[in-house]
């Protein structure tokens, strides 16, 4: 049980609510936002008193009967539920680090698929494995080095003075990746709370981007999938494509496929733009290399 984490994430939950969004009159001027800890507990059917230990991080583990009680009454999403137990220590947690092993017959599967960009990424957003497209599209990982493989510091970048970076790949949906790390992170920090490397990695992000700070203090944990993604290369211009997460539990990691648009007409630009990133990347494979 994390009592702190869970009394942050307690308060956050609660203030964003408003008493008429559970039935309640919204009364006179409150002096701080949200709903009053002693309205949550009658909602939730336990003790003011009880409740009020668990948001200043002093009362025992709560029973699942309560947590789910108090999930209602500040209408959480599923998302969000599973956090809190997590967060209670009634969840299972991934003990030890995040995996960063890839499964053989995953690194078999995503090398056989010619037209599907595709790869597989840590819980803590490091690129573990690609396929040749992928390299084409995103970039060639084997040009980098573990630490900068992670997605999380290339979506937020040491802040400085000049003009704000560009965001990676040219994605038009910067600001969307970024709130879906920092809520991927949040969970993978309660799911591996003894990996140090995950930790560190969130301390260092908060340390030299104000943005990513802002964004951890809401402590969302409600990723919004990303359907579609467009890219923009210097090779082929803007290029739009299907964006698909599938998790391989066992491992938590995620597998993320980026394919022409479903529906898409034969000749359309996108997939134009998908085969012809694929015929560059074989012919630079197909290069002798000079050292």
């Amino acid at each position: 049980m994390d009592r702190q984490q869970l009394a942050t994430f307690l308060r956050s939950r609660r203030e964003r609510l408003r008493p008429e969004d559970v039935g309640l009159p919204s009364g006179t001027r409150r002096r701080t936002p949200g709903l009053r800890r002693e309205e949550v507990a009658v909602l939730a059917h336990i003790s003011t008193e009880y409740y009020v230990r668990l948001e200043q991080g002093r009362a025992p583990r709560p029973s699942s009967e309560v947590l789910a009680g108090i999930a209602g009454t500040l209408r959480l999403t599923d998302a969000e539920s599973a956090h809190l137990h997590l967060l209670a220590g009634t969840a299972p947690l991934h003990h030890g680090t995040v995996d960063r092993t890839v499964r053989p017959g995953i690194l078999a599967a995503i090398g056989r698929m010619p037209y599907t960009a595709a790869i597989v990424i840590s819980a803590d957003f490091e690129v573990l494995a690609w396929n040749p497209l992928a390299a084409a599209l995103l970039e060639d990982f084997s040009l980098r080095d573990r630490a900068s493989r992670n997605l999380a510091r290339q979506a937020f970048p040491a802040d400085t003075l000049d003009e704000p970076p560009d965001t990676p790949y040219g994605l038009s949906d910067g600001a969307e990746f970024q709130q879906h790390v920092v809520m991927r992170l949040r969970a993978t920090v309660a799911q591996h709370p003894d990996d140090g490397e995950v930790v560190g990695l969130v301390d260092e992000l908060r340390a030299r981007n104000t943005e990513f700070a802002r964004l951890w203090e809401r402590h969302d944990v409600q990723p919004s999938p990303a359907l579609t993604k467009t890219f923009r290369l210097p090779a082929v211009g803007a290029v739009t494509v299907d964006c698909d997460t599938l998790a391989i539990t066992e491992q938590n990691q995620f597998l993320v496929l980026y394919t022409a648009p479903v529906g898409s007409p034969v000749g359309s630009p996108d997939g134009d733009a998908l085969a012809l990133l694929g015929a560059l990347q074989a012919e630079a494979l197909a290069e002798p290399r000079r050292d």
